[in-house]
């Protein structure tokens, strides 16, 4: 087997902490609630459709015309969307700087995100100008875990799958990942993928 040589991560559960609970838990009283909203109106389907291209003013319309009673929690989904991000996450970021400051390593980044928020992260997150390359499925109009999402990065960027390891917190995306030949690690904790990439001889200090 050739060495590895390219990184790719995931964003929004790896390097940056978002959760739509962090803006729900300031509009709603209970768990219960915004358990019940986020299963029921705002779903996670729903808002894939917006990570693959589907603008905001069509999504917001589609839940308003179906529930108009909770016009202003729909509307905070996206006029709010900021308070879904909790800031970087501290320890997957230092591995990052480790990686890039080796410079034995290609790093790009694949993520699930809205084209008319991105650009927001990309200058509130120095990090993420360490990548040589951020393939985003708002912009592609298309989403992991499809396969061709993960093929415009590789033919993007000329990257050997078999040389590369892909990180994302969910496990149908890394199962999307290994189904075109890149190996694949199921994010859960930053202690973990220290722990994982030091066992596929990945250079990580400390």
């Amino acid at each position: 087997m050739k060495p590895i040589n390219t990184i790719i991560f995931d964003l929004g559960g790896v390097l940056i902490d978002w959760n739509p609970r962090y803006l729900y838990r300031k509009i709603f009283k209970t768990e219960e609630e915004i358990d019940w909203f986020l299963s029921t109106i705002c779903t996670g389907d729903w808002n894939e459709q917006q990570d693959a291209g589907r603008s905001f003013e069509e999504a917001t319309e589609e839940l308003l015309t179906q529930f108009p009673n909770y016009e202003m929690p729909i509307r905070a989904w996206y006029g709010r969307w900021q308070e879904t991000i909790n800031g970087p996450i501290p320890g997957t970021v230092q591995i990052l700087r480790e990686l890039a400051a080796s410079k034995k390593y290609k790093l790009y980044a694949l993520t699930n995100w809205s084209a008319q928020t991105f650009p927001w992260a990309l200058q509130n997150f120095d990090f993420l100008h360490w990548f040589e390359g951020i393939v985003v499925s708002g912009v592609e109009k298309t989403r992991k875990p499809f396969p061709g999402f993960y093929k415009i990065l590789l033919d993007r960027y000329a990257i050997e799958p078999a040389q590369s390891i892909f990180i994302d917190d969910s496990q149908r995306n890394v199962l999307g990942a290994e189904a075109v030949g890149i190996q694949g690690i199921h994010f859960q904790s930053a202690e973990q993928l220290k722990k994982t990439l030091k066992e596929k001889e990945i250079l990580i200090m400390g």
